[in-house]
């Protein structure tokens, strides 16, 4: 991979699976039926390559069952997270960015992968609750000024407080928002994909608050390359 932007991306996927023997074997997520289904679950990780539109397999791990993961006192997310921290040492000698769909866009993902040097671009849900940053200047007084200012509405987003990019289709803007669910500031790219229309958007993110918001698309949308040697591997 030869381009200088580079991300690792990560991606379960379910792997249909019959019999009672099988280690592991559970009901997990198939994101092509769009249901709980029985079978197993192995967590692809790959490193991206931004400018080429290109990723690089490097391996990938299967997901404990609940009841594994109850005997381990872990929940699914945990899992996860500890085995990615786990090889951080591999995985941030590429990139120190992971980059996963909307599942992981959890505060229980995300702070400990920030602990551990991490940073996360993700999707948000459209109806996730995000704040503009405050406009208030310090007083000198005791106390520190309102972290935030009004709640966002992206049917009427202050664009006043947004860069604009160009792009093919539909219109994006980049913001530094504030996310009460992850407790942190992050670097969000607001996409409309119908021109002319706001009352359909697309949230995404990342937790590098200084970040482009073209570049925080342009990752995220790349993450897709991993799926394609998951096709090539089935």
């Amino acid at each position: 991979l030869t381009g200088k932007r580079k991300a690792i991306a990560i991606d379960p996927s379910y792997i249909p699976k019959s019999g009672k023997k099988t280690p592991w074997i559970g009901y997990f997520w198939s994101g092509c039926a769009g249901e709980y289904k029985r079978g197993l679950e192995i967590m692809g990780i790959g490193v991206i390559d931004i400018d080429n539109h290109e990723c690089m397999t490097l391996g990938s791990i299967q997901t404990p069952d609940c009841k594994t993961l109850d005997n381990m006192d872990k929940n699914l997310v945990d899992w996860y997270s500890s085995y990615l921290i786990s090889r951080k040492d591999k995985l941030q000698s590429l990139s120190g960015t992971v980059v996963a769909d909307a599942f992981f866009s959890k505060e229980t993902f995300i702070t400990p992968m920030c602990e551990n040097n991490f940073h996360v671009i993700s999707r948000f849900r459209n109806d996730v609750v995000l704040y503009y940053p405050t406009l208030e200047k310090k007083t000198g007084r005791p106390g520190h000024p309102k972290w935030f200012d009004g709640r966002i509405d992206f049917a009427n987003l202050d664009l006043t407080r947004c860069k604009e990019y160009e792009v093919n289709k539909g219109k994006l803007y980049g913001l530094r928002v504030y996310a009460k669910a992850l407790k942190r500031y992050v670097s969000l790219s607001v996409w409309y994909p119908m021109d002319g229309r706001t009352d359909k958007w697309q949230l995404y993110f990342s937790t590098d608050d200084s970040m482009d918001g073209r570049e925080v698309l342009d990752y995220y949308r790349t993450r897709f390359q991993l799926e394609f040697c998951f096709r090539d591997g089935k």
